[in-house]
């Protein structure tokens, strides 16, 4: 048995949120026969960073709220089952995971619509005569698009400028920054205290996009004064595929929060009908239209596992894979076979790793048909994601070793 076996085996059996992993759904995954590889038919589940696995319990809770407060209760729900209140009592739940206290938080829509309430929002919080917006020029691609759509309809000019720039580039033009905490394709962590601090003094409003660091590691949006922040709920919080997004919208801003997608369920009175719109106190005024039940009332019982889970905790055992994850890289990769993209620097790294490898496609590829999953990225990039809930030590060093007999 190998050093690095044994190693995984003793940082497993040391490790404080290894019962955790009981609370999720974690069948194996169908690996190649042919490979002559049984051990590995397993699975290793390395993608958490764009789907998280399936909390246990949800199954249940998602049959219930479709047969019983559905199927027997049908429009009395809304009320009896506490259906109205979904968004912002969710986003009461998510709030601990960012570090925001309660009433902040609203729960609803896609991450792509939140960019845009929450960067429109912000140009209209932002002071006369501030005519420019800048944008992370390595984001996702969807924040890009939103944010010159946004530019063209607010009459600003979209300025992309990389993460490192962004305090050269600040002035007194400046209405709005609109920013990744962790990079999606690299897995870089961007510090978060310190660009907004620099945006305010600069006079701007800070937007942050959280998908890639909510629930991997702690983000302190209060505690740092983040003005407004969206985030994807299935990725690091297991909320399922497709499940609601989220809207932060800080509490000295929210009398001040003009969103540009007024509707219903973020009015005042929001069965009064009335003809014109006076907006909701609160996070409210982050809702739009009708909420998505089923996969809302999905994320509210996949919160759930987070139940005595500290995010501190969370973040050091995110590290610690990682950390294994790159010492096993050298051990078991002929040298120079992979570049890694991701920093170094735990204060620089999310909860991914990145390898640059010149025939990535076809190596992911071989490496789900061994039955360790990852993430291909366009042109040369394996991504693999650690959701510290359930991946384990011997998780990292299985797929690691399958990894190095695949190339």
């Amino acid at each position: 048995m190998s050093e690095l076996v044994l190693r995984a085996q003793k940082l497993d059996g040391e490790d404080e949120l290894a019962g955790v992993r009981e609370r999720f759904v974690l069948a194996p995954v169908s690996g190649d026969p042919a490979s002559g590889h049984a051990a590995d038919a397993a699975g290793v589940y390395l993608d958490g960073n764009s789907l998280g696995a399936l909390p246990a319990h949800v199954p249940g809770r998602v049959e219930d709220v479709v047969r019983r407060q559905w199927g027997e209760l049908r429009i009395r729900s809304w009320e009896e089952s506490g259906w109205w209140t979904a968004p912002e009592r969710i986003g009461d739940r998510i709030a601990p995971l960012v570090g925001a206290e309660a009433g902040q938080i609203v729960v609803g829509d896609s991450t792509s619509v939140n960019v845009f309430k929450a960067l429109v929002g912000a140009v209209r919080l932002a002071a006369e005569g501030r005519d420019e917006i800048l944008v992370d020029a390595t984001t996702f691609p969807t924040d890009g698009y939103i944010a010159e759509s946004a530019a063209r309809l607010t009459g600003r000019v979209l300025r992309p400028v990389a993460p490192a720039g962004v305090r050269d580039a600040l002035g007194d033009r400046t209405a709005a920054v609109l920013l990744n905490h962790v990079d999606y394709r690299t897995g870089r962590l961007h510090d978060l205290p310190a660009l907004t601090a620099a945006i305010h003094a600069a006079g701007a409003v800070a937007v942050w996009d959280l998908c890639h660091s909510a629930g991997a590691l702690p983000v302190g949006l209060d505690e740092h004064g983040v003005d407004l922040a969206v985030g994807c709920t299935y990725k690091y919080l297991n909320g399922g595929p497709g499940a609601p997004a989220y809207l932060y919208v800080r509490r000295e801003l929210q009398d001040r929060f003009d969103s540009p997608l007024p509707g219903w369920n973020s009015h005042a009175e929001p069965f009064g009908m009335s003809p014109s719109y006076t907006p909701a106190p609160g996070a409210l005024r982050g809702r739009v239209g009708t909420p998505d039940i089923l996969s809302m009332l999905a994320l509210e019982a996949a919160l759930e596992v987070w139940e005595g889970v500290p995010v501190d905790a969370v973040r050091a055992k995110s590290l610690a894979l990682t950390d294994f994850f790159l010492e096993c890289v050298e051990a078991y990769l002929p040298a120079g076979r992979v570049e890694c993209l991701t920093p170094v620097a735990h204060e620089e790294r999310g909860s991914q790793i990145a390898l640059r490898c010149a025939d990535a496609g076809d190596v992911m590829g071989r490496l789900i048909a061994r039955g360790v999953v990852g993430d291909f990225r366009h042109p040369d990039v394996l991504r693999f994601g650690f959701t510290p809930l359930y991946v384990g030590f011997a998780d990292v060093e299985r797929a690691v070793r399958v990894l190095g007999e695949v190339v």
